[in-house]
Formats: structure tokens, sequence, C-alpha cells
């Protein structure tokens, strides 16, 4: 439970859209949330559930259908956009129509509450964009131009003018959306230093699923139905919350990896004992070929590992690999 004040704070808040004159769509609601200093809150949720909207409406782009969102104690809707963006940065999914505008540039913009009417940058200013690139790793391409960098690149761009802009509240939808896996891991390990580091606190919705569970101090869970729930990463996975907001046939959630578990469901069950890499993987191979990996099956495999080799036993047959292990068990079950 933290005790200090929050930044944002949702009190009664219903979040949805109009259909009409008269007649509301609610997606959610009403929720109480609260965004403190420091902490990296990912909001998770299958497609359609609201995630976009709540963000929006969090952020002051779109009306709530009721309730409250206060920024340090005061209704997001009662400030001016100036003073707004003193308090509340947003980077959206999209990328930015930059023109011909390059990284430096579209970073220093996150000035524009600061600056007077021509935009001019002071000194303290400019220190603010260098310590923001310095965060991001965005000095080395600072000089060339947006549409000239990748993804990752881009992304990281967008991240910077956030910071730049100074703000206690930094919320993103979607940050991750367009890069590869290795750029994933770099924003979602660069987020949590951040709200580290600056005392800030983050929030942004994501499908990386297992990144959000290894990198989230907060876990707010939207489910299909509106139901939210909040909490430890850990606490919403080991309480079944996480399993069930994401329970589709043909594939599950392994509460003991943390990670979700393609099968074919072919009935067929067995036993496996080990430890460590081994077990995870030969557990992760079993299931690809359809078999429920249960401590009480009729027939199990063993592991053997000897420091410098590993071998799968199982019946009478030892195998030097995974895939021997497979073929054999493809011939037993005929799969």
């Amino acid at each position: 439970m933290n005790n200090t004040a929050p930044l944002l704070k949702a009190s009664r808040l219903c979040i949805g859209y109009k259909k009409g004159k008269k007649e509301e769509k609610v997606l959610s609601g009403p929720l109480e949330l609260e965004m403190h200093s420091g902490q990296l809150i990912c909001l998770l949720g299958p497609n359609g559930a609201g995630k976009s909207t709540l963000i929006r409406t969090l952020a002051g782009l779109q009306p709530s259908l009721s309730g409250t969102v206060a920024i340090n104690g005061k209704n997001i809707t009662k400030l001016q956009p100036q003073e707004r963006a003193k308090r509340l940065s947003m980077v959206l999914t999209e990328r930015v129509q930059s023109g011909n505008l390059t990284a430096y540039s579209i970073i220093a913009l996150g000035r524009f509450p600061y600056t007077n009417w021509l935009g001019t940058l002071q000194p303290h200013d400019r220190e603010i964009v260098q310590l923001a690139m310095r965060k991001t790793d965005t000095t080395t391409f600072a000089n060339r131009k947006l549409n000239e960098l990748s993804d990752g690149e881009a992304q990281k761009v967008m991240l910077a003018r956030a910071l730049a802009q100074d703000t206690p509240i930094i919320i993103l939808d979607e940050p991750t959306a367009h890069l590869d896996l290795p750029n994933r891991i770099t924003m979602m390990r660069l987020l949590h230093q951040l709200a580290k580091t600056t005392a800030k606190s983050i929030l942004l919705s994501t499908h990386d699923l297992d990144l959000a569970l290894q990198s989230a101090d907060e876990v707010w869970l939207l489910r299909s139905d509106g139901v939210l729930t909040k909490g430890a990463p850990e606490d919403v996975v080991l309480n079944g919350t996480f399993e069930t907001a994401f329970h589709k046939e043909g594939f599950e959630f392994d509460k003991s990896s943390g990670t979700f578990s393609i099968h074919n469901g072919n009935g067929k069950s067995i036993g496996l004992t080990g430890e460590g890499a081994p077990l995870f993987w030969t557990k992760r191979a079993l299931q690809r070929e359809g078999f429920r990996v249960l401590a009480d099956a009729a027939e199990s495999i063993h592991i053997i590992d000897n420091g410098s080799t590993l071998q799968w036993k199982y019946k009478n047959e030892t195998h030097d690999t995974i895939a021997g292990l497979l073929a054999s068990l493809r011939t037993h079950y005929s799969i």
C-alpha cells in the first residue's frame, strides 16, 4: 500500500462513449485508480476491453461518462491546456508526421509549455532537452530526421520528448506496438528505470504480457466484461485473475513459468521430473506436442543431468536429445 499522496487520482470514473444524443456505452466503471511517484503501471487486457479509452480518459483527451480525474488534487477538466501540459505528457501509438524535423527538434518541442510565444529555448530548456536525450540514448541520432529513424529509434525520440516536457506523469498508449523483441525489451527496461530514477509516475498500455509482468510495479488488468483488477503482478498471477482474463481455448497461462503455453489438446498426459532450464524447455516441447504435463500422470519422463551431458529417460529408453524423445513419444502415442 502506497502512503504517499497520488499524483493522479480517478474517483467513481466510468469510461465509454456516446452512442447517440442520450444513449451511452459504458466500457468500465465506476473505477478508483491512483498513480504514485516512482511507479510503473502496466494496463493489460484483451482487445476491445477499453484500454485505449481508459488511457485517453485519464489523459483528458476523451471525456468520462461520469466521475473525476484529478492531477495533484485538481480536476483535469478544470486545467487550462498549458497547465495540463506541465503536469501530464502523452505518447500515442501513431507515428508523428514530422516533415523534415530532426530528432532534436521533435524532442525540443516538449518544452513548448514553458517557452514564450515564439518557442525560443532558453539555456535551462536546452539543458533539460540534453538530459532527456541522454536518459533515452537518443543523442547519437539527434540530427537525423525522424522519418529516417527505425521504429525503435523513433519511439525513443517520442519518449525523450515526453521527458523534456518534464511532467510528473507520463502516459503511453502501446509504446512497444511496432517494435521487434529486442527493442520491446529495451523500451520496457528503460521505462522501469526512468520511473525509479526520475520519481515520475508512468502508465502504459501494452499487449506484451510477459514483459509487463517482469517490469511493472502494479498491473491494472481490464477484462472484456469491464471489470478492472489492480495489484502487484505476482498477486494477479497467483490469485488466478490473470489466467482467467486471458483464457482461450488452445492456449493457457502457466503460473509456474509466467508464460503462455500453446497446446493441441490431444488428451494425453505425462509426468516430468528434472530441474532448471532442462525441465522448463522439455515441458515446453511436450506441450507443443499436445501433452499435458501432470504430477500424477501414469507414465513419466526423467531428465538426467550429469553436468556436462543431458539425457531423457522414458520407459526403458534413453535419449540424448529432446528431438529423439519426441520422436519416440510420437511412436508410442501414435501422434
